[in-house]
């Protein structure tokens, strides 16, 4: 439960990437949520200044008509004297002062003589009605209605309820009583009913508001899965036609912009399926083209062949013009015999014919023979080969033939290109994969000779002496060797600082494997092949 929960992040990360509908239909909520907030904020604020002003202007009403009949009591008995009799009176006052307030049972009502007077001959002390509470007075309230001329004062207070606290109004005013001087009159009015009022409307607007945010949601997805609804299934459409499923098709109703987006994909399809098409019947017509012709030819040059070799073993009996003759013909012969051996191994790999045959392998013994195989060779050019082997677990199951014909190639080439400068073969493998690098210190490459080096046919300088190979081809073939086996032939390369081709095959079908040695290989030690010591 707790992993579902910590995965659930991750898991709506992955919905808000994946699904348009969902992003789509998320921003309008959230932009249309905030227009809402705002508005709805506004407003309420507004209604709620409105209601407040309302029943302030309400209160104050109140309070000055209550207290001029509060005074008219006074001032018609200005004759009593007494203690006595004022006390009547001032109860008659009060509930005078009632009849005006349109909620009396809600209202506190408070007469407290005002200091700073002089004493006078009767003093009714102060008068509280229905609990009122001194400590709703503020000093700036008092300060203000004590010396005001019949102006009346109000304060905004929270008044205390046995449910909490509910907003109010007390609002002070002036009143003179006879024989016993000036009194400060103080009404408190309750604001729940325009609080209730206010909450009710903010209930409404919040109810509102969840039934447009749904509606808009409703909306929203209803014309988003009319729009997006024929790009997904273009976009599945266009996977289909990816994976080689060319009679895939787009369904089309109506004659709205979608509708014609959909004909013009079929249309695009239509054409891209009759390309490829036509290209896969070119393609297999040259496959089987370059694999007749290389069968066909293989009979002439077997006859030629044996020609040759007559005119070549008996070079010594022909005058110097035809024994040169004869070793220049032994030697193309051998060119185009491994042309040919190219080109059907390309047909091979183009009609996925080609097959492993794995066998336990020491990938180091493997390497060292292959160097000494081009030892004459490199040293004839100035290159001094050498094998460098950290050690590791050299064995592999591998197709030895493949390897060797990648490692053929790549010090060909190293041997052609490297400028008379030493070169490193270096062997190392970890528990995920074992690979071979071939580093030169020659000539180098350019970024885009680079990107071209594994093309068919393709040589990056084709006016260079050669001394091996030729064809163009045996790149692309190590290459299709490497693919074989699951591994990658990587290639580094930098004008004036050399070339590196690095092979990785992984072991027992290992998913990203990490090769064990960099690109370019850094020596780490070394066995000295010319010497014939390992």
């Amino acid at each position: 439960m707790e992993a579902g929960v910590r995965a659930l992040p991750a898991r709506l990360a992955a919905a808000w990437r994946r699904s348009l509908q969902l992003r789509i239909v998320a921003t309008s909520v959230l932009l249309s949520l905030l227009a809402m907030a705002v508005v709805g904020g506004y407003m309420s604020i507004s209604i709620g200044a409105s209601i407040f002003e309302q029943r302030r202007d309400e209160a104050l009403l109140e309070s000055v008509r209550a207290t001029e009949a509060a005074q008219q009591v006074f001032t018609d008995a200005a004759g009593s004297s007494t203690t006595g009799e004022l006390a009547q009176l001032q109860e008659s006052a009060l509930q005078a002062a009632a009849g005006f307030i349109s909620n009396p049972a809600l209202a506190a009502y408070a007469m407290l003589r005002t200091t700073e007077q002089v004493q006078s001959a009767v003093d009714l002390g102060d008068t509280r009605v229905r609990g009122f509470d001194d400590t709703l007075l503020t000093e700036d309230l008092v300060t203000a209605v004590a010396a005001s001329d019949g102006t009346p004062f109000y304060q905004s207070v929270r008044l205390a309820t046995a449910d909490g606290t509910v907003p109010g109004l007390i609002v002070g005013t002036v009143l003179e009583v006879p024989s016993a001087g000036r009194y400060e009159f103080y009404i408190v009015h309750s604001l729940e009913e325009a609080q209730v009022t206010l909450q009710r409307m903010q209930t409404t607007m919040v109810i509102g508001g969840v039934a447009l945010l749904a509606l808009v949601a409703l909306v929203t997805l209803v014309v988003v899965r009319m729009v997006v609804a024929p790009v997904e299934q273009a976009a599945a459409t266009s996977a289909k036609l990816a994976s080689g499923r060319l009679d895939e098709r787009m369904a089309v109703r109506g004659d709205d912009v979608l509708a014609r987006l959909g004909r013009s994909f079929n249309d695009m399809a239509d054409s891209i399926s009759s390309q490829i098409t036509r290209l896969a019947a070119l393609s297999n017509l040259q496959q089987r083209f370059v694999s007749d012709v290389s069968h066909e030819l293989r009979t002439p040059l077997t006859t030629i062949r044996l020609a040759g070799d007559v005119l070549y073993d008996r070079r010594d009996t022909l005058d110097p013009v035809a024994a040169r003759t004869a070793e220049l013909l032994h030697t193309q012969i051998d060119r185009f015999e491994g042309m040919l051996i190219d080109l059907l191994e390309m047909s091979r790999f183009d009609a996925g014919a080609a097959t492993l045959e794995i066998e336990p392998t020491n990938v180091v013994r493997l390497a060292e023979t292959e160097i000494e195989s081009v030892r004459l060779l490199a040293e004839e050019r100035g290159s001094a080969v050498r094998l460098v082997a950290p050690g590791g677990h050299f064995d592999a199951e591998v197709d030895p033939r493949r390897i060797r014909r990648i490692l053929q190639n790549l010090l060909g080439n190293a041997i052609d290109h490297g400028e008379g400068r030493p070169i490193t073969v270096t062997v190392d493998s970890n528990a995920d994969a074992v690979a071979i690098a071939v580093r030169d210190l020659g000539v180098g490459m350019t970024e885009d000779e680079t990107g071209r080096v594994f093309d068919r046919f393709w040589r990056a300088d084709p006016s260079r002496q050669r001394r091996t190979g030729g064809t163009g081809l045996g790149l692309a073939i190590s290459q299709e060797d490497a693919v074989l086996h699951g591994g990658v032939l990587d290639v580094w390369s930098q004008r004036g600082e050399g070339t590196a081709f690095r092979l990785t095959i992984p072991r027992g079908g290992a998913v990203d494997a990490v090769s064990p040695i960099a690109l370019p290989p850094e020596d780490t030690g070394a066995i000295d092949i010319v010497e014939g010591r390992a």
